[in-house]
């Protein structure tokens, strides 16, 4: 019996020495000299893919290159989309997923977030025109009003578990649905205040935001990392940093202000 304690208890100490020294994704990242960023490139101002030039743009983009500099990497942007953003975290093709992702229960059982970057919610935007129209749930609840979401994402899931009466329309082009309300083929969209404004300076005159200073609920925007600590609390601490020494406010203003 003394024997088998012993046994068991030297088998415990040497997995936690190799556990110790096992390499972190962090590790891994520094090793590989690369950072791969999962981006959808449908979500302007936090991220967008030129089809073209096939080059990402936006404040998560910018926010990922300052990132890569101080890892000392370089940055990698692995495509991806809402609806398969999920499978592709958990198949490993990235190693951490930016652009406008927000904090669920969801995502945090499969990995990581970082502190927030961003606090947001959920608000209409609709032609500037009938904009008083749609203030409340119970407004935008009605038979005959059409909402326009895009598959996969927070949005959709919001709209559908509070929109019972409304008619929803799921338009799998992220990059031209505003344009469904637009030209009158869609009454509104509700999706992330940052979204409403950026979207309002877009279209000016033409589609406004809701009370976007007042959403409907409470959400947080953040980083999603592969479940790994060493590589949270470095992108923890890179985050205060940037906070502190005015990178992340240059490059918030670039998009934002």
């Amino acid at each position: 019996m003394f024997r088998a304690l012993v046994g068991l208890a030297l088998a415990m100490l040497l997995s936690a020495a190799q556990a110790q020294h096992a390499p972190s994704r962090l590790d891994e990242i520094l090793a590989r000299g690369t950072l791969r960023v999962g981006m959808t490139g449908d979500y302007l101002p936090f991220t967008y893919l030129d089809q073209d030039t096939k080059t990402f743009r936006g404040f998560d983009v910018d926010m990922a290159q300052a990132l890569g500099k101080a890892l000392g990497v370089k940055v990698e942007f692995v495509p991806t989309s809402w609806p398969q953003m999920m499978k592709d975290f958990e198949a490993d093709n990235f190693d951490i997923a930016m652009g406008g992702v927000s904090i669920t229960f969801d995502r945090q059982k499969k990995g990581l977030f970082s502190t927030p970057i961003m606090r947001e919610g959920k608000t209409p935007i609709a032609r500037c025109a009938d904009k008083g129209k749609y203030d409340t749930l119970a407004e935008i609840d009605r038979p005959g009003i059409r909402i326009v979401v895009n598959p996969g994402g927070t949005n959709e899931r919001f709209a559908r578990a509070n929109v019972k009466s409304a008619e929803i329309r799921v338009f799998n082009d992220n990059t031209k649905i505003f344009d469904e309300i637009a030209k009158g083929d869609a009454d509104l969209m509700m999706t992330d205040a940052s979204e409403t404004r950026y979207q309002q300076r877009l279209h000016p005159g033409v589609l406004c935001a809701v009370h976007p200073d007042k959403p409907f609920d409470f959400a947080e925007k953040a980083y999603w990392l592969q479940r790994d600590v060493a590589l949270k609390d470095f992108v923890d601490q890179w985050l205060h940093i940037s906070k502190e020494d005015g990178t992340y406010k240059k490059i918030y203003a670039a998009w934002f202000d």
